[in-house]
């Protein structure tokens, strides 16, 4: 997730604002992963299954991860995942999780955290989603 270039970046933290013009083009222009993200982050149940189906379960165990899906931890855990855990606890505003990002001078992906846990924190879920 980290290897995308800033402009994808950027288009994803706009598609959090729900700018839905930006999610078309990322899903038209190779990056329907993080249409689906974005739209698994914004409660669809439908983006997170698209993930699991299409080769990203870690996508899918992010969000469940942000959702604070202990499961969904242990399985970034297990498989490796250690980036999306540091994000997921970013997107909850762990202070260590931000030290890390600012230390490896990531704050253009700290940005993304913070947008998602503005999201989560102004937004009412229906939490039956489904469970990693």
């Amino acid at each position: 997730m980290i290897d995308y270039p800033p402009k994808i970046w950027l288009a994803f933290g706009e598609t959090l604002k729900g700018n839905k013009e930006i999610l078309e083009w990322l899903l038209k222009n190779g990056y329907p992963e993080l249409a689906a993200f974005s739209s698994a982050v914004r409660g669809s149940e439908e983006a997170t299954a698209w993930l699991l189906k299409n080769g990203f379960p870690h996508l899918a165990a992010l969000d469940q991860a942000i959702d604070e899906d202990d499961k969904a931890y242990e399985w970034l855990h297990k498989n490796k995942y250690d980036f999306f855990i540091v994000f997921a606890d970013a997107c909850h505003a762990k202070p260590a999780a931000i030290h890390w990002f600012r230390q490896n001078k990531l704050e253009a992906i700290l940005v993304i955290a913070l947008k998602i846990k503005e999201l989560r924190d102004n937004t009412t879920y229906d939490y039956h989603k489904m469970h990693f």
